[in-house]
């Protein structure tokens, strides 16, 4: 019986305990709501500020007349002053916007020319490529030589002397490059090209230099391409020794052949009493052959025979002139060539038969069994008198 009274004692105890703190809780929200209503009360009466009161019963005039003489007392500016202050603000920020802001951003202004300039133009276009270019190749007095061209910018271009890489070059943002060996060049002949690398392409046109052992104002420089040659660096008027005329040939068929050497890669043209009868190249070992039909020549009169030099652009930079009287032909039908060095039977045989393709008649005449193999001052003897059968 007594257990049982101590279990209801401890829930009484513990139900009173209960009811304490829900009693608690709802004071204080009893408390946050009284302050919350005081607090909604002043901000009504803080926006009702400049709210008239309303009047009450009979007194109402004299209300009116109070607040008059109290709003009167307080001023124009001081009792308006929130609506004043919102309208402040409101300018403020229209200001702002107006052209703070509006200046922050830039207006361009393009009139129709300008727009016009614009859509023409041009799209920058990529740059194809090409082949590198010559642009000088001259002979110094000390016997270098100073190189230089155009390729692609900023790329790497090997210079090629006789066919072998001696250099490689930069070209700057123009495309341009310049190069010149440390030291003086050989006399000799020397052809130079160019290759580009990445992309690795050569040049189509190459450069024929010759440097002579007379000094560089005998030398030459000649770009050759596809359409011919251009002169590069002409010589000065020639000294004696680099036009020279080894034989004259006169045959009975009224045809003269003149040999000799010159300058390499250069023009040789040949004139007889004045009157212009051909030209022909130097060979690259400075060799010539020339012929042309001159007709039947008197036997005992004077004739002047003239062998010009010309460079590039075709002045005549040496001349040699011979002065003969012509002999009585003795009609030997045969006469006799040296061969040298470049010499090849077509040309033997265009220069004293006239034509090419008669070489084979060289060949058997000397019983050479392969026309494409003579050897320098190997003698030869050619059957003039077969050009008057074939011609």
């Amino acid at each position: 019986m007594s257990k049982n009274n101590n279990k209801a004692t401890n829930m009484g105890k513990t139900k009173r305990s209960t009811d304490d703190l829900i009693d608690s809780a709802i004071a204080q929200q009893n408390d946050w709501m009284e302050n919350r209503r005081n607090f909604a009360r002043r901000f009504l009466k803080t926006l009702n500020i400049f709210a008239r009161p309303a009047p009450k019963k009979d007194d109402a005039a004299s209300d009116v007349v109070a607040t008059v003489e109290t709003n009167a007392r307080r001023g124009g500016v001081s009792a308006y002053w929130f609506p004043i202050l919102c309208a402040v603000l409101v300018i403020l920020v229209a200001v702002w916007v107006a052209f703070v802001r509006t200046s922050a951003t830039p207006v361009t202004v393009v009139t129709e020319q300008a727009s016009e300039k614009i859509e023409a133009a041009p799209v920058k276009k990529e740059i194809e490529p090409f082949a590198p270019l010559f642009d000088i190749v001259r002979i110094e007095p000390n016997g270098n030589i100073v190189i230089a061209g155009r390729w692609m910018a900023d790329k790497n271009i090997s210079v090629l002397i006789n066919d072998e890489i001696v250099a490689t070059e930069r070209t700057d943002a123009n495309g341009e490059f310049v190069y010149s060996p440390s030291r003086a060049l050989d006399a000799g002949n020397y052809t130079i090209s160019l290759i580009g690398v990445n992309p690795e392409m050569k040049s189509e046109e190459n450069v024929f230099v010759y440097i002579s052992p007379k000094g560089y104002k005998n030398s030459v420089s000649l770009l050759m391409t596809k359409d011919g040659s251009t002169l590069l660096q002409a010589p000065t008027l020639l000294t004696d020794g680099d036009l020279v005329v080894s034989k004259i040939d006169y045959l009975d068929t009224g045809r003269i052949v003149v040999s000799g050497d010159a300058l390499p890669r250069l023009r040789v043209s040949l004139s007889l009493n004045d009157e212009y009868l051909g030209f022909a190249r130097v060979s690259d070992y400075k060799h010539f052959g020339l012929g042309a039909d001159v007709g039947q020549l008197e036997s005992g009169k004077e004739y002047k025979l003239t062998v010009r030099l010309h460079d590039g652009d075709g002045r005549t930079i040496a001349q040699i002139s011979h002065e003969f009287v012509m002999p009585k032909m003795t009609g030997d039908d045969d006469t006799y060539y040296t061969v040298r060095r470049g010499d090849c039977l077509w040309i033997i045989a265009r220069n004293f038969l006239r034509r090419g393709v008669l070489f084979s008649i060289i060949a058997e005449r000397n019983n050479i069994e392969n026309p494409d193999l003579i050897f320098p001052k190997q003698l030869l003897q050619i059957p003039t008198g077969a050009s008057k059968t074939n011609g």
